[in-house]
């Protein structure tokens, strides 16, 4: 009988569901998803719902905790939670009963010493940012593999050689091309989960400066008192690519997804960065500017710095985009993740050797 692959999704914006869906959806007999609140929401994947972790009362953390006792290999061990008390034995009654051949951490040190601990090898997906810190040292340094949901030339120019040779580069995990004719003067501010809902007065000052453009905003924005005619607001949608594709500018945080989607569509891009544990958009948006894919701006821009910024997005090479994304990466991500899975000394060598079709059918 074949052993499935678990798949850990970590529940802090949506990125990682996105991921998940994606590349589990390539062979969904080997993958089984983990992860909080994700009933209704996996496209039918088979999934081990987790108790949630957070603490009472919060809906948004950092994923870390301010005990001074706790260990420096992890980043969040709550005492005397019971709802991590009961997703601590709901994983390793998995991992018991299912026996995975692999386990995918897409993210949580805690969770990859869980693995770890009941002898199950991982791959460790690496976000990017400053991650050199000893509990994400040590999940990456008991991690069969890595994998990276970017381009490697996206990733932060002081990631330790030891640390890029454990890695996969998958480029294209989320977003998809898109065919849907541009709209010139259309501008379309992409507002994610993972933090604060987007300043509905500052887009409403924006729109009033420059009613030529029609403003587009999908995601959660704050109220917007007598809004110019040329906002609509899209709300939240599980899924922008049409609207991004559409776009003569695309507008937006760092984050791995909205990122992915901007360069499936080859869109323009002004790229605000959000705070983010381990400087994550930081370094994405500083990479993204090195390479000329993006224009960057620290913050939300003032009223007339509009044209400068939107005119600037749209003299940037397409080639300088076209090349950070991969249509393939799920596909690739998939036979890479079941290739390692099925060796029976789990070595990265034979990631890059196996056939597409011995391990998708």
């Amino acid at each position: 009988m074949t052993r499935p692959i678990g798949y850990y999704l970590h529940h802090h914006g949506d990125g990682h569901r996105q991921r998940a869906i994606q590349i589990a959806s390539q062979a969904p007999d080997r993958f089984v998803l983990l992860g909080t609140g994700l009933a209704g929401r996996t496209a039918g994947l088979e999934v081990v719902d987790l108790p949630d972790d957070r603490p009472d009362g919060v809906t948004a953390f950092d994923g870390q905790d301010a005990s001074d006792s706790r260990p420096d290999a992890l980043h969040y061990a709550p005492v005397d939670h019971e709802n991590v008390r009961q997703r601590v034995a709901r994983v390793t009654g998995w991992i018991s009963t299912a026996r995975p051949a692999l386990m995918v951490v897409d993210v949580s040190v805690e969770i990859a010493m869980l693995a770890r601990l009941s002898a199950t090898p991982t791959v460790y997906v690496r976000l990017n940012g400053r991650r050199d810190d000893a509990a994400h040292l040590d999940a990456f340094r008991g991690a069969c593999a890595l994998l990276c949901p970017f381009a490697e030339a996206l990733d932060a120019p002081e990631t330790p050689a030891w640390v890029r040779s454990k890695t996969l580069y998958v480029p294209g995990l989320t977003g998809k091309p898109s065919t849907c004719a541009v709209q010139g003067d259309v501008v379309l501010v992409v507002v994610g989960k993972g933090g604060d809902a987007g300043d509905g007065v500052k887009i409403a000052e924006a729109a009033r400066a420059h009613p030529d453009v029609r403003w587009r905003i999908a995601g959660p924005v704050t109220d917007i008192p007598e809004a110019p005619s040329n906002i609509a607001l899209l709300g939240w949608s599980e899924d922008v690519s049409a609207q991004i594709a559409a776009a003569s500018v695309v507008v937006g945080g760092a984050g791995n997804g909205l990122v992915n989607a901007v360069l499936a569509a080859g869109r323009p891009f002004i790229c605000l960065p959000e705070p983010r544990p381990f400087d994550e958009q930081y370094t994405t948006a500083a990479r993204l500017e090195a390479v000329g894919a993006a224009v960057v701006h620290p913050a939300w821009p003032a009223p007339a710095q509009w044209p400068g910024l939107l005119a600037q997005a749209r003299q940037l090479p397409l080639s300088k985009r076209v090349g950070l994304f991969d249509p393939d990466g799920p596909r690739n991500a998939a036979r890479r993740l079941i290739g390692l899975a099925d060796s029976a000394t789990h070595d990265r060598s034979l990631l890059a050797t196996a056939p597409m079709d011995e391990v998708i059918s």
